[in-house]
């Protein structure tokens, strides 16, 4: 495997999710690297602020839930001297440090850093603009549920935006002819689906939020069903 470009590396060691042999590289680099030294100072600061703006309270075990959300939210590296960059790419780089926190402060599931996912940019972009557009809304909050059989739910919700980012972790192997159905349940008890997965998954879910109660996840046939097999493996109020 190809190494990360060292100047991506600041959001997983912010988060304590390098292995030694990288966190060694990176901080012998951050020691020359006025550039690195002052993202690390900022996004560390950004995640202490909108921890603030959590309204449940992270469980026990956060330090290693809380790095789940980078497995799909990843980050530019800084501009250095000798490189071109536009007011555009400024804002962008930005806004990729401040979805990095935000995810990593919100969003509480267990799991861990894939380094190599940093490499792809264009994706990273998208997501980190999906996920910030939810996580660092004034008004979001996190639900957790657990899931029959193993695994764990979480649903960062935001009325602002009408959506919704769920995470779905360390989820139970399926039969090969089942899959897992997520729903949105509305005030009248009524289930819409909202997306399949094989396995974990992050996810933002669009106008998900407006007239629902609870966000429910079921064991389908392999395709997905038109209404949700009961029992439900999870069940979490929105409320």
């Amino acid at each position: 495997m190809t190494e990360p470009d060292v100047h991506t590396l600041t959001g997983p060691y912010v988060l304590d999710a390098l292995p030694d042999d990288e966190r060694a590289r990176f901080e012998a680099h951050l020691s020359e690297c006025a550039f690195c030294t002052t993202e690390v100072a900022e996004l560390r600061e950004a995640a202490v602020k909108l921890a603030t703006q959590v309204s449940t309270p992270p469980p026990p075990a956060v330090k290693a839930n809380v790095l789940a959300a980078v497995e799909n939210v990843r980050q530019l590296p800084p501009q250095v001297p000798g490189e071109r960059s536009t007011s555009k790419d400024r804002r962008v780089g930005r806004r990729s440090v401040l979805a990095l926190a935000a995810a990593a402060v919100v969003v509480a599931a267990a799991g861990g850093v894939a380094i190599d996912q940093y490499r792809d940019r264009t994706t990273a972009e998208q997501a980190n603009q999906q996920i910030a557009a939810v996580l660092t809304q004034p008004d979001a909050r996190t639900v957790h549920g657990g899931v029959e059989g193993g695994g764990q739910a979480t649903v960062v919700v935001s009325a602002a935006a009408n959506k919704s980012v769920v995470v779905l972790k360390d989820l139970p192997k399926l039969p090969h002819d089942r899959i897992w159905q997520l729903w949105m349940i509305d005030s009248g008890k009524t289930a819409h689906s909202v997306g399949l997965a094989t396995g974990d998954l992050t996810t933002v879910i669009d106008g998900s939020t407006t007239g629902m109660a609870a966000f429910g996840v079921t064991v389908e046939p392999d395709g997905g069903s038109a209404k949700p097999t009961l029992p439900a493996a999870a069940m979490i109020s929105l409320a």
